[in-house]
């Protein structure tokens, strides 16, 4: 009875282990076969229901009835309005209003007046949506005669506009994520763009003027291409076009450092508020806040308007580099204040502007991952141009990819995850020892069997 037992228990064990090994070599099949769950490459996005965005209530409303958007902390739209009729067509649409004594109409005023006052390089100003103020900032090149003159404006056109001064300088940022040399210095790529024959650089358009010739070496011999457009100052975009005319395999990525990159699939205008990654050379990739839209900066070269003003770092060495969020393109790293020790301010080309003035489209990652040509459908501008956003602390820059790499790599870095192929791989190696260890003791009961029956049979 005793040994009948026994032959069960090692009988069920065996199917045990023989299912196990089953089950597990499936999980890890599956886990192979499928895409890694990489919290990058599945951005959480704060999905708008039925309810316009922010921008879009801003558009329907007008400029006289509103001051613009932007993202709250839970990531839904706020929107500043003038009256209470506007308040809730804002609640009804589902988004947050916020009462406020000046409207769009008003700020555009002020810094309209600002503009036509005699120019004071290292300065700059920006409508704050979200203090309902225009900010006129002033770096430590700005005199005391030239701030006071600037203060007298600022007073003369009314209590909304706050004065404030800004340690460091206002300067462009020269080179960048993947560096770009010539004659005129050395500057970043920052994304693939085309016109549907040949591809180009989209980057800042103080890198150089029109006919600098671009290398990816210090010795010359790795030519990139020439600039063919160039708008600084005004705006801070060009265009330079491979030597080869194509941009190659790639092209829909952007290095962010150690050999990895993240896929563009669209570009868009950012929200005040919305959280923004950026790379460069000097610094990396960084992260910051975008805090206000539309900036003027007075850059000892000239004046630059429309600009995106954010809290992100940059250091000489950043510039032309891409500024995305959630793979989406949004801007070029024109130039700031400050550095990322103690922080400061960057401004960005916005790249939507850029696209329109140069008549190109962005090269983005289609739906394979290989890239191709022409705006991506997803995510989509809305009707003001402004992307739907995540909330601040949930963005991400998008989905990962090696800058270089093959398919063992791949495939290597998928089997290590524990996420995927982890658990099959437990299953299987505990099926394996309880297979073995099954074999091994019905081994020694025979072995002990056998001696005892010949020690009997010649004993």
């Amino acid at each position: 009875m005793r040994h009948a037992r026994r032959r069960l228990v090692r009988r069920v064990t065996r199917l045990a282990a023989v299912g196990g090994l089953l089950l597990g070599g499936t999980m890890v099949t599956r886990a192979v076969a499928s895409e890694p769950p990489d919290a990058s490459a599945v951005p959480r996005t704060y999905a708008a229901s039925a309810a316009d965005t922010g921008g879009d209530l801003v558009a329907r409303l007008g400029t006289s009835r509103t001051a613009g958007s932007w993202i709250g902390a839970d990531g839904k739209p706020v929107v500043a309005v003038t009256d209470e009729k506007a308040a809730a067509e804002v609640r009804e649409a589902g988004a947050e209003a916020k009462m406020v004594d000046h409207s769009m109409d008003e700020l555009k005023s002020a810094t309209s007046t600002l503009r036509s006052a005699p120019r004071v390089p290292g300065t700059a100003w920006v409508m704050d949506y979200r203090s309902n103020e225009v900010v006129v900032r002033g770096d430590s090149t700005v005199s005391a005669d030239d701030w006071s003159r600037m203060t007298e404006v600022a007073e003369g056109i009314g209590g909304f506009v706050r004065m404030e001064r800004t340690e460091g300088t206002f300067t462009t940022r020269l080179n960048g994520a993947l560096p770009m040399l010539s004659t005129a210095g050395r500057c970043s790529a920052g994304f693939n763009v085309t016109d549907g024959q040949r591809d180009f650089i989209l980057t800042a358009g103080h890198c150089g003027p029109d006919g600098s010739v671009w290398f990816a070496d210090n010795q010359g011999r790795q030519r990139l291409g020439q600039t063919i457009g160039q708008n600084f100052p005004g705006g801070d975009f060009s265009l330079i076009q491979y030597a080869s005319g194509d941009a190659g395999a790639g092209a829909d990525v952007v290095s962010i450092g150690d050999g990895k990159g993240v896929r563009i699939t669209g570009a868009a205008d950012p929200a005040v508020g919305q959280r923004v990654f950026r790379s460069g050379s000097t610094s990396g990739l960084r992260d910051g806040e975008v805090t206000a839209l539309n900036a003027t900066v007075n850059y000892p070269e000239g004046t630059v308007t429309g600009l995106i003003e954010t809290n992100v770092c940059a250091e000489p060495g950043d510039s032309g580099g891409p500024m995305f969020s959630e793979g989406v393109a949004l801007g070029v790293t024109s130039g700031g204040s400050g550095d990322c020790n103690a922080g400061g301010t960057t401004f960005f080309q916005p790249v939507t502007k850029a696209l329109a003035a140069l008549d190109v489209k962005l090269i983005v990652a289609a739906q394979n991952g290989s890239g191709q040509q022409g705006a991506s459908p997803a995510p989509a501008p809305s009707a003001s141009g402004t992307q739907s956003a995540a909330a601040p602390g949930d963005a991400s820059p998008g989905s990962s990819t090696p800058i270089t790499g093959t398919d063992a790599s791949t495939l290597l870095s998928r089997l290590a995850d524990p996420r995927n192929v982890g658990p099959g791989l437990l299953v299987v190696a505990g099926s394996l020892v309880a297979l073995v260890a099954t074999r091994y003791i019905r081994a020694e009961q025979d072995r002990k069997a056998y001696r005892r029956y010949y020690s009997a049979t010649w004993g």
